[in-house]
């Protein structure tokens, strides 16, 4: 029964990373075909770079479930968070320090794979009341 109170949740987060992969990858080769490769590559790790660390705050956040486990429930969402955090930081780092990328689509990408975020879960809202 605990397992079937996060499963609603943990469908939402699978079809949210499966929409923001699916558009990451069809900007990157959009951009390859525009533009030139090194724009498609540079926008593949913007947008890598948000869904790596937003699958790893989702694994995270549902690790736990059941109001018995209410304090591992939040904290691993929190920790979960900051885990997110620092993954997006250090990957930023190391796309800026050690490949050479292009800044705009790296970083129009990871804006991109954020506004799925944002507004993404409104198209997997069920009205059924």
């Amino acid at each position: 029964m605990v397992s079937t109170l996060a499963k609603p949740g943990r469908q939402l987060a699978k079809r949210l990373l499966l929409l923001q992969s699916g558009v990451v990858i069809a900007t990157a080769l959009t951009a390859v075909f525009a533009v030139n490769v090194d724009w498609g590559i540079s926008a593949l790790i913007g947008g890598g770079i948000f869904v790596i660390a937003n699958a790893i705050f989702a694994m995270c956040a549902f690790m736990f479930s059941g109001a018995r486990k209410a304090r591992l429930v939040m904290a691993s969402f929190y920790g979960g968070e900051v885990l997110k955090i620092l993954i997006t930081v250090i990957l930023f780092a190391i796309a800026y320090l050690y490949i050479g990328v292009e800044l705009v689509p790296l970083k129009l990408t990871y804006l991109l794979a954020l506004g799925i975020n944002i507004f993404g879960p409104v198209l997997f809202i069920n009205n059924n009341k």
